[in-house]
């Protein structure tokens, strides 16, 4: 039998966070930037979160930052090692109680001034993080999720470069980003049946430690918010947003979808 939404048994409730009150929520990369945003977002709306980073002593602090620091938790985790995913997703399920929604933002961006300047362990590095450990922790997640018999979400992170390839030296970036929004419609297929949505959201040009990392003047900066049709960089909780909605009841006939969110800078 499959899980059925809250909305499906008329019990809707209409807030922002409907659904997410108790939920055990992990959020990975969220020691800063939108990762950061996210982990607060879910909870502000009641939800238990586990912040994963690979630097522990920053999730830990980012952990403490939450409303009611006690019903929260961290981990330190490089989520290369996949054989680590079962094991973090059991203790996150131990301590939390349950585990009802995946927030995959970690990401490894190696900026380069053109493409001759890519050697391949920038490629190895990249690919190993933004798009094969983005899979087998998926597909770990969904295990949990099924075995629970809840259903799930699991919201990964692209970006615009998906769409637009990205140029010189970020191309290797922006092909695991194009990787990651072809695997989450292919992901959403396979665990609709089992009432696991697999979404994507796809931000534009955001004010994060990311961003502006690979020694970017802010002239440069400025010159790609010049871009954006709105004419500015994003703030990281202006992204929160919409992973908080594609977590909640309201989002529970959306799966397979990659959300963009770039203030115009694309539009599909």
């Amino acid at each position: 039998m499959r899980p059925t939404s809250q909305a499906a048994e008329g019990n809707m409730e209409w807030t922002a966070g409907a659904g997410l009150p108790g939920k055990g929520v992990v959020v990975t990369g969220g020691a800063r930037g939108i990762g950061k945003a996210v982990a607060h977002a879910f909870a502000n709306y009641g939800a238990r979160v586990c912040i994963v980073d690979l630097n522990g002593d920053a999730a830990a602090s980012a952990a403490a930052e939450l409303p009611n620091p006690d019903q929260h938790m961290s981990i330190g985790q490089d989520l290369r090692d996949l054989a680590a995913h079962d094991t973090m997703l059991e203790r996150v399920r131990s301590e939390l109680g349950r585990v009802d929604v995946l927030a995959h933002l970690a990401a490894v961006l190696r900026r380069r001034t053109n493409v001759d300047d890519v050697t391949e362990e920038d490629w190895d590095v990249q690919v190993d993080t933004n798009l094969k450990a983005t899979f087998f922790l998926d597909r770990a997640a969904a295990k949990a999720m099924r075995a629970q018999g809840r259903g799930g979400r699991i919201i990964n992170f692209t970006s615009q470069g998906w769409w637009t390839g990205g140029f010189d030296g970020s191309v290797v970036y922006n092909a695991t980003k194009g990787g990651v929004a072809t695997m989450t419609r292919g992901l959403a297929r396979t665990y609709a049946t089992h009432g696991i949505t697999v979404n994507a959201v796809a931000p534009g040009f955001v004010d994060t430690p990311m961003m502006r990392s690979g020694d970017l003047s802010e002239e440069h900066l400025q010159g790609l918010a010049a871009q954006v049709p709105m004419g500015r960089l994003a703030e990281p909780y202006e992204i929160a947003g919409s992973v908080l909605f594609l977590a909640s009841d309201h989002a529970a006939y959306i799966t397979g979808a990659t959300i963009n969110v770039s203030g115009g800078f694309l539009m599909y």
